[in-house]
């Protein structure tokens, strides 16, 4: 029987008491409905994970005993960045999860002239923690011991401003001679950038190439911008990584 993982914000420490709260000990208490005794797994995203076990439940909390430590395994080797143009409710939220299942490092949702979705400072900063906890949700479920980090959302020229030169510069462009295949495996790893619905304008085309980006294609058909994010992290991974 797979063990329940659970994510915690501090770090953790064998031989302690971790007192789970939220929605996490709603869907331990309620859904799961677990009792004393019963094992989990605790990570806190800071590398390995560890054995524990509930000890007794109080109001909206769970308390739990933290065992020893163990290294884990599941984290790629290769540091791949995903700077994805904002889209539309669940169209996001599904890139944000299956980013986080695919392995990436860092998410860097960004704002372009197509993008539909408009957000203020007090709407980014929600919509910044929702995607965070999609992910922890997407770690919990698929074994990692790492959080992705998320950036808060920013224009695409500010993006293009501060990229490591150093990474592989990857366009999705259905206009794209390249295909992943024909990339030279990653000095300091692969940073892939994805228009938004409607993709990039002509202009930032240009911009994100001054920048160093080159137009990689994912083939003849044209793909929405979730089926292309998910599509070239997995060939990604697959060339250059752990898939």
């Amino acid at each position: 029987m797979r063990l329940t993982r659970v994510h915690v914000a501090e770090p953790l420490t064998p031989g302690h008491r971790q007192t789970i709260e939220g929605d996490a000990a709603n869907h331990i208490t309620r859904v799961l409905r677990l009792k004393p005794g019963d094992p989990l797994i605790l990570f806190d995203g800071r590398g390995g994970e560890h054995a524990a076990s509930i000890e007794a439940f109080r109001k909206d909390a769970v308390i739990v005993a933290v065992g020893d430590r163990s290294p884990a395994t599941r984290e790629s080797a290769l540091s791949l960045t995903l700077a994805q143009g904002v889209s539309r409710g669940e169209r996001m939220d599904w890139v944000i999860q299956k980013a986080a299942e695919l392995g990436v490092t860092c998410i860097v949702p960004v704002m372009t002239e197509r993008t539909v979705v408009k957000l203020d400072a007090k709407q980014a900063e929600r919509k910044l923690a929702h995607w965070r906890g999609i992910a922890v949700a997407a770690c919990e479920q698929s074994g990692r011991d790492r959080l992705p980090d998320i950036d808060s959302p920013l224009p695409l020229h500010d993006f293009l401003a501060r990229i490591d030169p150093r990474a592989t510069l990857v366009l999705l462009s259905h206009s794209g001679t390249q295909h992943v295949n024909d990339l030279k495996p990653p000095d300091a790893g692969i940073v892939v950038l994805i228009g938004p619905e409607g993709g990039l304008a002509e202009n930032e085309h240009h911009a994100a190439q001054s920048a160093g980006f080159r137009p990689v294609s994912l083939g003849p058909r044209v793909l929405r911008t979730e089926t292309a994010a998910v599509a070239a992290l997995t060939l990604l991974q697959h060339q250059f990584g752990d898939l």
